[in-house]
């Protein structure tokens, strides 16, 4: 492990490594996307090119998740080719007592939902400060939209007592655009007290591909937390 000054950085790669040491030779692995999740893919890289880990296939979740696989050595497959998936790695913005989470501060959670959903275990990679009492806390509730829906979703969403809006890009002009071309809506709401009943509704709103509340796909939580400056990692 790179030594690294920033005691917060070493937390991640402590968590990222965590998850990568649970990944069996043989196995499909679901790629998840973000900074913690980006040591998780490093990892399992590393362990297969000391050949600690054989045989296994991963299946991003996102263009990053791809890119990053590909660097490290892992072998990609994709839903098509395979009837399973053993494990999903992947980070979260938010994770409440439940283990239910919100995701898609990288704008893909639509593919993460997809593959998250089908893995047999599904561990999530977080450091302590994305634990949370109640979902919506800190983070807004991110809704995939198709782009030609992008006013009357907003006005339904307004309805529902949710604040929505355009997440606009960052050094790019313009609305964020997915790995599926569309538009992002992030939505705060004052109270999130059924996240099961939101992740539905928000899903029937016609021109709603996927929203960012994940209820019931969580197994296990690792968490990195920093104390007396050293990096560990607890599970939930």
């Amino acid at each position: 492990m790179s030594v690294a000054a920033d005691p917060v950085k070493l937390m991640k790669q402590k968590v990222g490594q965590a998850a990568a040491d649970r990944v069996q030779s043989g196995s499909i692995v679901g790629l998840g996307t973000g900074s913690t999740t980006a040591y998780t893919i490093q990892f399992l890289g590393e362990r297969l090119k000391a050949g600690e880990l054989k045989n296994i296939q991963g299946i991003p979740t996102s263009f990053q998740a791809e890119v990053l696989a590909k660097q490290y050595g892992i072998p990609l497959t994709t839903l098509d080719a395979v009837d399973h998936i053993d494990l999903a790695i992947d980070g979260a913005d938010e994770v409440d007592p439940q283990k239910n989470l919100i995701k898609g501060g990288g704008a893909a959670h639509t593919r993460e939902k997809i593959v998250d959903s089908l893995a047999d275990q599904f561990i999530v990679v977080v450091d302590s400060s994305k634990i949370v009492d109640r979902l919506g806390s800190s983070f807004p509730v991110p809704v995939e939209v198709i782009p030609m829906a992008i006013a009357p979703v907003m006005r339904a969403i307004e309805k529902l007592g949710g604040q929505p809006e355009l997440r606009m890009g960052v050094k790019k002009a313009g609305p964020v655009i997915t790995d599926q071309g569309n538009m992002v809506i992030d939505v705060k709401f004052d109270n999130i007290s059924d996240p099961a009943g939101l992740e539905k509704t928000l899903n029937n709103i016609p021109g709603v591909l996927e929203n960012g509340i994940f209820v019931g796909v969580t197994d296990l939580v690792l968490i990195g937390e920093v104390q007396n400056n050293q990096p560990i990692v607890r599970e939930m």
